[in-house]
Order: structure tokens, then sequence, then C-alpha cells
């Protein structure tokens, strides 16, 4: 028997992901009586299937590592590339609390971060930009202090054994396969430490995983209750104030209404809508589909609709945390380092090259759905390689030399060609367009500047790329047949339009005016980073961050609900 709801607490927020989790738990430290609720029946949400970078500007770990730069500068560097899509503010707000959040989580939960060494921010050259990067990763964590509740983290996107523990900093040296010393290396030692763990029966996680298990510890000590398998589905309005929230408890046919009542505030940490096909047809680019995001399954927007029903305002709802992505038959790839390295192209429907494959995956993708707007085809694109390609680098968890597997093939995810005439045909583009447009690349990559695109150029081309290949590391000739063609679709990792927000986390109304009680961290919210992306981990780094300032301003603010009103 599951443990009875609540009818009333404090806070109610909802969402097991790292804005909910971190809502939680900071409204838990402020002394309000806070539950969780979870549609799914797991913890961890996008979070747990992240990569787990994080994106805080100036926190302990950075100047641990002495990278800390000054938070002016990281307001620049915002200022710069989101522009005035978000209030300067609420972006000030985020850059000027984080490192206090980062601060809060040591405090309060076994997670440790640790700067991921030279990951540069997506735009360093853009005033404030950041060369070596402002990312941090969780320090691996052995996850047996939760017990049983460990079976509740959220299943990962792509499946690896517990105890391989591959961090950002591992995968970048990996990825090269045996171009450099570091990539069997790190292989062994990433080998050892999983011997050891098994030995010593640890249960290591890593990325993600490790924010979402640290979250969980955290509000296990806390005493925060969290009730999977109840799902949002209205919020309880009275007097014009969300005094509550409307569910549904249980699985399939015996679900059940039911009212959880706040006295302070609800705050939504439910995810985005990527798996609504509705709402994506409605909102975003087309073409769309549900099955190119790797977002979780239980991401369909009820966060959303729910406070659009509200009188919330909405933003960015046409945007997403974009990627090239590879759809496979078990599901789709993110394609993250695959088409930044050496040896490879991105060609649309003509034949031709149309961007820096090697851009930051949301601006690549913003580069396909620009094609589709003119009328040129670019969904899907082609990712071209060689069998030099293949036989140097990791390729979608495929091992150096490793075949692509009969079943891409049937898919029609792959096509192989002994030619180029022949891929043409096998990809339905125009030969001679193909044809040109690799002896171009070719000798671009000869001379090391690629005049078209600029690949290679800003110092985030050259972190995914092969410094063993000169002139530039991004670039290298395609020649050695046979020759390959990659499906690539526009995915992404999540939607990133949602609830408008303030500063405080308060959900706005289209005037502008606050809907008291109400608040919204995490993809739910229309993101602080406006149509780019800073870094890695700027989705996580400001989830966390407004989670905190939700429960921070429920705390000092919140007005009595109406029950208090009647009782007082």
């Amino acid at each position: 028997m599951s443990t009875p709801l609540p009818a009333e607490v404090d806070v109610v927020v909802v969402g097991a992901g790292g804005a909910g989790m971190s809502a939680a738990l900071a409204a838990s430290k402020q002394g309000l009586d806070t539950v969780l609720l979870e549609k799914s029946a797991y913890f961890g949400g996008s979070t747990a299937r992240s990569g787990g970078g994080v994106w805080i500007p100036g926190n302990y770990a950075l100047h641990e590592a002495g990278q800390a730069d000054s938070l002016e500068e990281s307001k620049r560097y915002l200022d710069s590339i989101v522009g005035d899509v978000v209030p300067k503010v609420r972006r000030d707000t985020f850059i000027e609390r984080g490192a206090e959040v980062m601060d809060f989580v040591k405090a309060h939960t076994p997670l440790r971060f640790e700067w991921v060494k030279d990951y540069a921010d997506y735009h360093p050259e853009a005033p404030g930009g950041r060369l070596k990067g402002r990312s941090c990763e969780p320090i691996p964590i052995d996850a047996r202090f939760l017990g049983d509740e460990l079976d509740r983290l959220h299943p990962q996107y792509a499946k690896a054994p517990a105890n391989m523990i591959v961090t950002q900093a591992d995968f970048r040296k990996i990825n090269l396969g045996i171009r450099t010393l570091r990539g069997p290396v790190t292989m062994a030692k990433v080998l050892l430490k999983r011997i050891v763990s098994l030995a010593l029966r640890r249960r290591m996680y890593a990325m993600g995983n490790a924010i979402a298990i640290g979250l969980r510890k955290g509000l296990i000590d806390a005493g925060v209750p969290v009730h999977y398998e109840t799902e949002l589905t209205g919020l309880l309005i009275e007097d014009g104030r969300v005094a509550g929230v409307k569910v549904l408890r249980g699985t399939g046919d015996d679900r059940v209404e039911h009212v959880v009542r706040a006295r302070r505030g609800v705050i939504l940490g439910s995810g985005g809508f990527e798996r609504n096909l509705e709402m994506r047809e409605k909102y975003q680019p087309q073409p769309t589909s549900v099955d190119w995001t790797t977002g979780s399954e239980f991401n369909t927007g009820g966060g959303i609709l729910a406070g659009i029903a509200a009188g919330a305002q909405t933003g960015l709802l046409d945007d997403a945390w974009w990627g090239p992505t590879i759809p496979l038959p078990g599901g789709p790839w993110f394609c993250l380092a695959e088409r930044n390295l050496p040896g490879s192209i991105i060609v649309n429907q003509d034949g031709k090259r149309y961007m820096n494959e090697a851009l930051p995956y949301v601006e690549a993708v913003h580069a396909m759905y620009d094609g589709e707007a003119t009328g040129v085809g670019h969904v899907p694109s082609w990712m071209v390689i060689d069998q030099r390609y293949r036989n140097r680098y990791l390729f979608a968890g495929l091992m150096p030399r490793q075949p692509f597997p009969g079943r891409w093939y049937k898919h029609g995810t792959v096509k192989k060609a002994a030619t180029i005439e022949a891929l043409a045909a096998e990809i339905d583009v125009p030969a001679d367009n193909l044809r040109a447009t690799l002896e171009r690349f070719n000798e671009f990559a000869r001379t090391g500047d690629d005049a078209d695109f600029h690949r290679g150029v800003s110092g985030y081309d050259k972190y995914y790329s092969d410094p063993t290949v000169k002139p530039n590391p991004s670039l290298h000739v395609i020649d050695q047949a046979p020759f390959y063609a990659v499906k690539i679709v526009p995915g992404d990792l999540g939607t990133k339009g949602g609830l408008l927000t303030d500063e405080r986390a308060r959900v706005l109304r289209a005037d502008g005016s606050v809907i008291e009680g109400l608040y919204a961290a995490g993809n739910v919210s229309s993101a602080v980073m406006g149509h780019t992306y800073a870094g890695p981990g700027a989705t996580i780094g400001p989830a966390i961050v407004f989670g905190y300032l939700a429960a921070e301003d429920i705390a000092r603010t919140a007005v009595p609900s109406v029950a208090e009103k009647k009782t007082a």
C-alpha cells in the first residue's frame, strides 16, 4: 500500500528532476512542510539522463581549480549571446546567486563537483566568453546509501553498466580511440576502476545520474516525502491565487483523483513537452517528431498546460535544447562529438554543406530549420564520412573499426557505397553536387581554412577535434572508400519553452503581473538562456538555481492561502 498523500502542506513541488528536487530540498531547509509529487515511477527526470554538466559561474569547484573569473564577465557573456530575449535582471540574478546555490547543494547532499578541464563555453569568442569554460560535473558517487530507492533512478538515455564510470572529461579522450595515448590510458583507468568497484561492491554512478542520486539523498536526509505515480492534472485556484494541485494517483485504470492544498505555494519542476506531439506540432518548427528527442518519455507538458490554464504567459515554445541526432532503430543518438571530428561533413538534400558542422548543438539545429524555412530541404540531412574516419574514432557507441550493425542499414539510418556517385544515389542527392562539395571541402582540409563556414576557428570547435590532425584539427579530407552517409535529424535534449517567470521564479501573466502562489523552474519554464546555450550544463545549472530561488521566495514573501485566512 502506497503512503497516503497529505491533504495540505506548506509547499507542493511537482517533478522529481533537478529543478524539483533542488526546490523541495531548499523549501524543507527553509523550515517549510514540503511534499514532492512525481508523475513517473522514477526520480531524476531529464537530469538523470544527461551528461551531468552544470554551468554556474563563480562556484566553489571553479575556485578550487583556479578557474573562477569575475561574475561581471559572466554577465557580459550572457548579455552578448542571450540579449533582451530574457530580461537582464533575470540573467543577472542567475549569475549572482548561482555560487550560493552550489554551496547549498554541497552542504546538504553528498554531491561534489569539479571543473571539466578546458570544456569551452559554447561561444568562447563572444564578449565575456571563456575558452577554458565554466562547466563543472559531479564527482562519481557511490549510491549504496540509497538502498532499494536506487531502483527508482530514471533509466538512462544510453545504457551503461553500473560501475562503468565515464565522466565528461574521460569521454573526450576515449572518443579519439587510439589516436592519442590518452584514449587507451583513460579506458584502462575506467576498466580498472570498475573492477575495483565491483570487488568492493560499490555502486558507482557519474554524470547526470550522480546529480539525481545526490539530490535524492538530500531529500531523504531532510525528510521530504516523494510520492511517485502522481500526475498533475491542474492547479487549484482560489481568489486568483494558486492554492494547491489536482492530481491523478496510481497506474492504469486504478488512478484516483486527489487534491493537495499548498498553504504557501506550488513549485512546478515538471519538465518540458518534448514527448507531446500535439504541442510540438502546434508550437515548434516542422518537421518534428517525438521519436527524435532523448528527453524523458514522461515529459508531456502537463505543468505547462496547467500553468496556461491558470492564466500564465509562455515564452520560447518554438525552441528546444536542440542537437543534430542520429535516428537509430533502438532510439535517437544525440550527436555530440561525431560531427566535430575531422573527416566528416553534413549535407542537405541538395548534396551541399550549409553550416559549420562543429557548431554548438542548439545553433546547428537552428541552421537545419533555417534551411527548411527557405525551402531548401535540410531535414533529414546526411553526415558523410569515409572508412578512415570509421577506423579512427568512436561513433554512436561503436568502437573504431567496428562495422555498422546490419539493422542500422535496414532501418535506413546508414548508407554505404564504394564511390561518391553511388552514395549520392543511395541518399537521393545530386551526384555532381555531392562530388563538388567533397572536393571543395577536401581542399579546405588540406589548407586548414574552411572558407565557407570557418569550421575549426572557434575554440569550441576544437574541443572534440583531433589534435593529431594538421593544420586544422577539425578538418580532414574524405577520400578513402568505402563511403558512408548517416541520417541526421533535428533532435533535442528537451524543450526549452514554457511558463514565463521572473528573477524570483514566480510565474507571470501576459500583463506582467504575478500569479500568486505559483513558481516554475527547469524546462517547464521559459529558459533563461533564451534561444541559445551558454555552455555545457546551461540547462541543469539554471534549473537548480531557480528551484532554490523559488523556495526562498515562498519562505520570505508568500501570501497566506484562503484556508489560512478563514482560520485566522
